[in-house]
């Protein structure tokens, strides 16, 4: 099981264009990773709260989603991107879901420049009692690793719609 402080698994996902993405080759920037769905509702909420996050910090951190859910078509995945003003997303495959141990969306996993797991978990602290959020948790993570500081907490229970591993046959 993946731990924070350990260095995070690389990959080769392509984007929806079909253009090969190594997390290696991001070495030197904090890496945001966002397991992605273009279904769920928790993460059009993320993705607009973090889009404005990434306009503060500048060309030093990067976001790449990743959509999780194999069942979603690389048309739902682009309409998805485009109404939530994502740039890029990678399509996702069951080696890097396991190897992160994503198991909702949105699930996001913190790297730092070294490639070392630095933060995982939630974006904020909101859940099915609580709706407004109190504490912005991936923002804070990558605040005091921009300071040179650990993120304090490292590690909070991810909170969405959960991950299809699967596709279901048909009868």
């Amino acid at each position: 099981m993946l731990q924070i402080g350990d260095p995070a698994p690389d990959f080769l996902l392509s984007d929806l264009n079909g253009r090969p993405h190594r997390l290696s080759d991001y070495r030197g920037r904090i890496v945001i990773l966002n397991f992605w769905s273009a279904d769920c509702p928790w993460v059009e909420r993320v993705d607009r709260e973090l889009l404005a996050c990434l306009q503060g910090w500048g060309e030093g951190v990067l976001l790449l989603p990743i959509a999780a859910n194999p069942t979603e078509s690389d048309e739902l995945i682009a309409a998805g991107a485009r109404a939530h003003g994502l740039g890029l997303v990678l399509r996702g495959d069951p080696a890097s879901l396991e190897a992160y141990g994503a198991q909702t969306t949105p699930q996001l996993f913190v790297i730092d420049a070294d490639g070392l797991l630095r933060y995982q978990g939630a974006f904020d602290d909101v859940n099915f009692r609580q709706r407004t959020p109190s504490r912005f948790y991936l923002k804070e993570a990558v605040e005091r690793l921009r300071l040179g500081q650990s993120p304090d907490p490292a590690e909070t229970p991810p909170y969405g719609c959960a991950v299809v591993r699967h596709l279901m046959d048909s009868c």
